[in-house]
């Protein structure tokens, strides 16, 4: 996603209008990002309300208008491995699989409900890091040397993730399932 720089400066002159506008811009490419990561839209909704309260507090000191996209990923990212971390505590206090399993009564889904849910297991299989790389390629559109910029990585490092990452899902869908 390209960003006008206009609204970042609007928005750093302190205004709530200009604040509002770059928040309409960004929040949902920022909201599918967190809910691809997350995999609960209110959890996803939380993060990206953190996410634009530490950005209004902390956007003044941002020096490059230009370097706002990383900077608020590098903000969602944060929050969100923070509620990835509550989610690993949690699991040590529940079982997830125990979680998913449904109703006999609800037992027939159409097979886009059971593919999306496949797709978002094979998701989950990988690192936060390598998910992260994956929702910002995949769903967001950004090229590998954008998504450097983001995670603080070289190209050529995001690039080879990228490929492992793709593989271990292909993996996981076409079989491979670690059930």
């Amino acid at each position: 996603m390209k960003l006008d720089t206009a609204l970042v400066l609007e928005a750093q002159k302190g205004g709530q209008e200009g604040f509002t506008k770059l928040y309409q811009a960004v929040a949902p490419s920022l909201y599918r990002t967190a809910l691809y990561t997350l995999g609960n839209s209110h959890d996803a909704e939380d993060v990206v309300s953190e996410t634009f309260i530490e950005a209004y507090r902390g956007l003044s000191g941002l020096r490059d208008p230009q370097a706002f996209m990383p900077w608020i990923y590098r903000i969602l990212s944060a929050r969100c491995n923070r509620k990835i971390r509550d989610y690993v505590r949690a699991r040590n206090e529940m079982d997830i699989d125990e979680m998913l399993q449904l109703p006999g009564e609800q037992s027939e889904f159409s097979e886009t409900v059971l593919q999306r849910t496949d797709l978002l297991r094979a998701l989950q299989d990988l690192s936060e890091e390598e998910r992260q790389i994956v929702v910002l390629s995949a769903v967001e559109g950004y090229t590998s040397r954008e998504i450097a910029g983001i995670v603080g990585s070289p190209q050529g490092t995001v690039s080879s993730k990228l490929f492992r990452a793709f593989k271990k899902m292909r993996k996981y869908l076409e079989g491979g399932k670690q059930s």
